[in-house]
C-alpha cells in the first residue's frame, strides 16, 4: 500500500543534527514519498532569482556537503550565501537519511516541459526542491489524481534501486508542464540530490557546468 506524507512541521535545514519526522518516515516499508513543506527565506528567494537570471543553466557536482559547496561556489552568482547554505543543508540532510558519504548534486534552470510523462527514476532515493516555480507532480493512481509540491518543499521519492522497492507501493512523478503557465512563470530552479553515481556521475569528473 502506498503511504505518502506531507509534514506540517517546518523543514529547516539549519537543524543539522536531526531529520524532520515527515522526511525520516521515508525509510518505512511501503512508504514511497515524503513531502516536507517549508517557506523559503526572502534571501534564498532573492538569490535564487538572481541565479536564474544570470547563473549557469546546470551545475552538477559530486561529493560530500563540504565538497559540493567548495566545488559550486565559484560557479554561483555573487552574494549567494543563503542559497548555498540551504542547498548544502539539504545535501547534509540527504546524507543523514541515506548514510551515504557522498551525493550527486544538480542545480538546474528549467524553462521547458522536461520529463512530462509520469515515471519512476532508476535511483535509490531522490530529493527534489524547487527554489523557483512549481515543485514536482506525483500520482499513485496512474494520473487520475495529481498532486504538486509547493515551491520550497522538500520531496523524497524512492526509485527502483531502493532496497525492497516494489511496483505495488510505487509513486510516479513528473516535472510540472510549464507551457500551461503564464509566460512569466515558465521557469524553475530545481535542486536534485541522488546517490553519487546516479545518472553516470563519476568521481573522475566531480564538477560539470553548463552555461
Amino acid at each position: 500500500m502506498l503511504i505518502s506524507l506531507t509534514s506540517s512541521l517546518p523543514c529547516s535545514t539549519r537543524a543539522r543534527l536531526s531529520v524532520p519526522p515527515g522526511l525520516s518516515a521515508i525509510r518505512e516499508i511501503g512508504r514511497s514519498i515524503a513531502v516536507c513543506e517549508r517557506a523559503l527565506s526572502s534571501s534564498v528567494v532573492r538569490e535564487a532569482a538572481e541565479h536564474v537570471a544570470s547563473g549557469p543553466a546546470v551545475i552538477l557536482a559530486r561529493g560530500t556537503a563540504e565538497d559540493v559547496r567548495r566545488l559550486i561556489t565559484p560557479e554561483m552568482t555573487e552574494n549567494s550565501e543563503a542559497l548555498l547554505s540551504d542547498a548544502a543543508g539539504l545535501v547534509s540532510l540527504y546524507q543523514r537519511l541515506t548514510g551515504l558519504d557522498a551525493v550527486r548534486f544538480r542545480l538546474e534552470r528549467v524553462m521547458g516541459d522536461s520529463c512530462r510523462r509520469f515515471h519512476i527514476d532508476n535511483v535509490g532515493l531522490r530529493l527534489l526542491c524547487a527554489y523557483i516555480g512549481p515543485g514536482v507532480q506525483w500520482t499513485s493512481d496512474k494520473g487520475e489524481t495529481i498532486q504538486e509540491a509547493a515551491t520550497g518543499s522538500v520531496v523524497l521519492l524512492k526509485g527502483r534501486r531502493w532496497p525492497g522497492w516494489s511496483e505495488e507501493s510505487a509513486v510516479l512523478h513528473r516535472s510540472p508542464p510549464l507551457s500551461a503557465l503564464p509566460v512569466e512563470q515558465r521557469v524553475r530552479l530545481l535542486l536534485t540530490i541522488d546517490e553519487p553515481d546516479a545518472c553516470g556521475m563519476s568521481a573522475d569528473q566531480p564538477l560539470v557546468v553548463t552555461v
